[in-house]
C-alpha cells in the first residue's frame, strides 16, 4: 500500500513537473515515390500516427486525409503532438493505400512506415527517411518526410514603466503600487501580467519586466489591452488608483527620450469630482518586441547537446563480486548504475548527431600502475574515450568494471573541469551551437566539497549542466547543496553561481516507479538551464527556426 502512495505521488509530482516543459509541435508529413498498388490508376494514400512512449504499448494518435491518385502526398492535415523533452516518444508513421470507406486498415494495402522518436524529428525539424515494409525490407523507393514546428509565438514585449502623482491611498503612509494588464478574450478581461509592489512611493519605477506576446494581446498589435494601477493592502483588499486602456501598436511608440504617456482613471472620483483629470499618469519608456527562443528553438536550430558520462568507482560501493555492492551486476544483468545510464541516455541521445559519448570513471585504482584516477576512461583508451550510444556507454561500464580496483577519495571536480574545459572551448566560438550535459552517478558523500562548489560556480558561465543521480542509501546532504533549488550556490571565497545549473536526483525514490520516471525527474530543468544560457550570452539559433 505504501509503495504504490509513494509512485502516486512521484508521478504527480512528475506529472506537474513535465508540463513545464511540454510545448505542442506541428508535424507535417509528405511522401515521395510510394508503391504503386491500384489497377488503373495510382494509389490512394493516407498516413496514420501511432505513439508509444517508454515501452507502452503503441496507440493511434490521428490520421490524415486520404490523397487520391497520388504517389507523391503532401498531407494536409497536420498532427499535433505534445512535446516531452523528458519521454521517450517514440512514433510510428504508417502509409495505406485507402481504396474503401471503413475504419479498419486490415483490408488496405500497406505502403510502408517509419519508426523514429520525437527527439530525432525535432532535433532534425526535417527529417527524411526511407518507408520500410512489414518484413523490414525496404518499400521500394518511397520515403516519408516529416518536418516538425513548434506551435507558438515567441515574442515578448520587454517594458519599462514608471508612473508620477498617483492618489495617496493609505492613512498612515503613501501609496504602495502596482500594475495590472489583461488581454481582451471573447469571455472578458484575462490578467496577463502582473509587476512587483513598489511600498511608499507615489512616484514608483518599476522593475523592467516582460510579457509573451500571445499573453498580452493574442499576437494583435491593434488589440485592446486594459491596465490597471492598484494600491497593495496586506489583507488583499487592494484600491483601485486608476485604468486606462492602450494597445500595443501605441506601447510601441514609446522611447526613453519620449515616453508613451496615459492617465490613470478612477471612474468613481471622475464621477463624484467634476474638475477631476486623472490618479496620476502612467509613463511607459520602453515597450520592445522582441523574439524569446525556446528550447526547441535552439534544438530545431541546430545546436547539439553533448552528453558526458561520469561513473562512482569508490570503494563505499562494495565489492563488484558481493550481491551487497551497487556495482554488482545481478543475473537480470542490471544495477542501479545502468539502469541511470539506460534511463538518461535513451532520452539524450537523440540531440547529439553523432551519438559518440565520453564516459570516465572516478575514485578507482587503475592499471598497470595501480595508481588512483578520478578522471579515467572507461574504455581506457584517453585518446577517444567515446561510446557509441547508449550501448556502447553500457558496454564500456560492463567491460571496465572487472579490470579496476575500487578505492577512493569521492572527487567530483576533477570530471567537471574536465567537461568545462570543452564547454569553455564551446563558449569562445559565440555560437549557440553546442551545450553540454554531465551525467555524474554516485553513492556517497563528496570529499572534496570546496573544489567541487569552486567548480559549478566556474561552470555555471559555460554552457553546460550537470545532473547528479544518488545510488544506494548513503547521506546525500551534499547534493541537495549543489542543487541550487534552495538557494544560490556559492564558491568557499563567496562567489555565487550565475544560474542554477545542478540538478540531484536520489535514485531509490524511484526504484519501483515506472522506467520513465527517473528520466524525467532528472532532465526536468535542463531545457530551461540551456535556454537560461543562451538568452544571458544574447546568443540565436544558429539557424533561426522561426521566421520573423
Amino acid at each position: 500500500m505504501r509503495v504504490e502512495k509513494n509512485n502516486t505521488l512521484i508521478l504527480t509530482l512528475l506529472s506537474s513537473m513535465a508540463t513545464q516543459c511540454v510545448t505542442k509541435v506541428e508535424l507535417t508529413v509528405s511522401c515521395e515515390n510510394l508503391l504503386d498498388m491500384d489497377v488503373g490508376s495510382k494509389s490512394d494514400p493516407l498516413c496514420v500516427l501511432h505513439m508509444s512512449t517508454s515501452g507502452s504499448q503503441w496507440f493511434e494518435v490521428d490520421r490524415t486525409e486520404r490523397v487520391k491518385n497520388c504517389l507523391n502526398p503532401k498531407f494536409a492535415k497536420k498532427f499535433v503532438i505534445d512535446y516531452h523533452f523528458e519521454l521517450v516518444q517514440k512514433l510510428k508513421f504508417g502509409i495505406y493505400d485507402i481504396d474503401n470507406k471503413t475504419i479498419d486498415l486490415s483490408d488496405d494495402d500497406f505502403l510502408g512506415e517509419l519508426e523514429c522518436s520525437m527527439g530525432q524529428i525535432v532535433s532534425s525539424g526535417k527529417l527524411t527517411r526511407p518507408l520500410i515494409l512489414k518484413n523490414k525490407r525496404p518499400a521500394g523507393k518511397g520515403t516519408i518526410t516529416i518536418t516538425a514546428e513548434e506551435i507558438k509565438d515567441n515574442r515578448v514585449a520587454n517594458f519599462e514603466v514608471e508612473a508620477r502623482k498617483l492618489d495617496k491611498k493609505d492613512f498612515f503612509g503613501k501609496s504602495d503600487p502596482y500594475l495590472e494588464f489583461y488581454r481582451q478574450m471573447d469571455s472578458g478581461w484575462q490578467l496577463a501580467h502582473r509587476t512587483e509592489v513598489v511600498k511608499n512611493n507615489l512616484n514608483p519605477c518599476w522593475r523592467p519586466f516582460k510579457i509573451p506576446l500571445q499573453s498580452l494581446c493574442g499576437g494583435d498589435m491593434e488589440k485592446p489591452i486594459k491596465v490597471e494601477c492598484y494600491d497593495y493592502d496586506n489583507d488583499g483588499s487592494h484600491d483601485l488608483i486608476g485604468i486606462f486602456e492602450t494597445n500595443m501598436k501605441r506601447l510601441q511608440e514609446a522611447t526613453r527620450t519620449s515616453p508613451a504617456e496615459f492617465d490613470c482613471v478612477n471612474m468613481k472620483k471622475k464621477q463624484k469630482k467634476k474638475n477631476y483629470k486623472n490618479s496620476g499618469v502612467v509613463s511607459v519608456k520602453l515597450c520592445q518586441v522582441v523574439k524569446e527562443y525556446s528550447f526547441l528553438d535552439y534544438i530545431m536550430g541546430g545546436c547539439q547537446i553533448n552528453f558526458t558520462v561520469g561513473v562512482d568507482f569508490t570503494g563505499s560501493n562494495g565489492d563488484p563480486k558481493s550481491p551487497d555492492s551497487l556495482h554488482y551486476i545481478s543475473p537480470n544483468g542490471v544495477n542501479e548504475y545502468l539502469s541511470a545510464i539506460w534511463s538518461v541516455g535513451l532520452v539524450i541521445q537523440d540531440y547529439d548527431s553523432d551519438k559518440l559519448f565520453p564516459a570516465f570513471g572516478f575514485g578507482a585504482q587503475i592499471p598497470p600502475n595501480w595508481q588512483v584516477s578520478h578522471e579515467f576512461p572507461l574504455n581506457f583508451n584517453p585518446s577517444n574515450p567515446f561510446c557509441a550510444g547508449v550501448e556502447g556507454l553500457v558496454e564500456a561500464y560492463r567491460m571496465c568494471l572487472p579490470q579496476v580496483k575500487l578505492y577512493g577519495p569521492t572527487n567530483f571536480a576533477p570530471i567537471i573541469r574536465h567537461v568545462s574545459n570543452f564547454a569553455q572551448q564551446a563558449q569562445q566560438q559565440n555560437t549557440a551551437s553546442q551545450y553540454f550535459v554531465l551525467l555524474i552517478i554516485t553513492d556517497g558523500v563528496i570529499t572534496d566539497m570546496d573544489h567541487t562548489r569552486a567548480a559549478i560556480v566556474a561552470a555555471s558561465h559555460l554552457p553546460m549542466s550537470i545532473i547528479i543521480v544518488g545510488v544506494g542509501g548513503a547521506d546525500f546532504t551534499d547534493m541537495e547543496i549543489l542543487d541550487g533549488d534552495d538557494g544560490r550556490l556559492r564558491s568557499p571565497s563567496g562567489e555565487p553561481a550565475v544560474r542554477d545549473i545542478v540538478q540531484f536526483v536520489p535514485y531509490r525514490k524511484f526504484q519501483n516507479a515506472p522506467r520513465e520516471a527517473l528520466a524525467q525527474c532528472v532532465l526536468a530543468e535542463l531545457p530551461q538551464q540551456l535556454v537560461s544560457y543562451f538568452t544571458f550570452k544574447k546568443l540565436h539559433p544558429p539557424h533561426d527556426p522561426t521566421p520573423s
